[in-house]
């Protein structure tokens, strides 16, 4: 990561990244995003549910995806700001030498990236300033860390539901999937409006009245269309709580309207 200048975040405004780091017990948020915080809990208290389900969903994939398939190289797009659990330190710990590239562009983020980077000697980690609707500024950053033509896992979580148009999403994913090598994977997880239509756009609506970037809800059937031409693995897109939750969960484990997915491309 190159040295710049201290990047501008406007505290005037909620911003995706606060709030999610808000609902998951972090420090790095503002008065404005508590308030939003807040005030879209009040009709929608599980939304902390939805945020804590999101992130055992990615644990609990790149693990899956390090120890089991083998994966030792990771795009994560749409980081957000580092809290627990970030997708370097779960792969890290079962794969030392796995190397993991984080992308966003939120300038809180990017102030925080130095603790992004602290992985192990053996792998790698790095930090990539940009936006998913540019992906192949993307994918030329990602090349300095990666090797493409060898499995990678690209991660979206969370970040597919701030493109509204399904033809750009599809060609974002057309493209970054393009240039990954047979045997990569996609994981994606995306708020949906199957378990409560109504609420659901309820807290869109609140969201987009003073919130950045603008929140899109989308189906399960939608969700699963970002899979398309991809081996979906088992459980398919399932709710975050529910996708192959791990044996040591004891009680019932309630379903949350975070819906997310792991695939294989062949």
């Amino acid at each position: 990561m190159s040295e710049t200048s201290p990047p501008q975040i406007d505290t005037s405004a909620p911003h995706n990244a606060r709030i999610w780091n808000y609902w998951l017990g972090g420090k790095d948020n503002y008065p404005v995003d508590r308030e939003m915080g807040e005030q879209i809990r009040s009709f929608f208290p599980e939304i902390v549910d939805n945020a804590v389900a999101d992130r055992g969903f990615l644990v609990r994939a790149v693990t899956l995806l390090a120890r089991d398939e083998g994966v030792r190289q990771f795009l994560d797009i749409g980081t957000g700001l580092p809290t627990h659990n970030n997708t370097h330190e779960v792969a890290q710990s079962v794969a030392p030498d796995a190397r993991v590239v984080y992308v966003d562009n939120d300038p809180l983020v990017l102030a925080h990236a130095r603790a992004l980077l602290t992985g192990t000697p053996e792998g790698a980690t790095d930090y990539v300033d940009a936006d998913l609707r540019d992906p192949d500024a993307i994918l030329a950053a990602a090349a300095r860390t990666l090797d493409l033509s060898r499995p990678v896992a690209l991660m979206l979580l969370g970040v597919v539901n701030f493109v509204a148009d399904d033809a750009e999403v599809r060609s974002i994913l057309d493209r970054l999937l393009g240039a990954l090598a047979p045997g990569s994977f996609l994981v994606v997880s995306h708020p949906t409006d199957d378990l409560d239509h109504d609420r659901a756009h309820q807290v869109a609506a609140a969201w987009n009245e003073s919130g950045t970037p603008k929140l899109t809800i989308r189906s399960a059937r939608g969700i699963a269309a970002l899979f398309e031409g991809l081996e979906l693995l088992e459980p398919g897109v399932v709710s975050c709580s529910l996708w192959r939750p791990d044996a040591t969960e004891v009680g019932e484990i309630r379903p949350v309207s975070e819906y997310g997915g792991v695939a294989r491309k062949r």
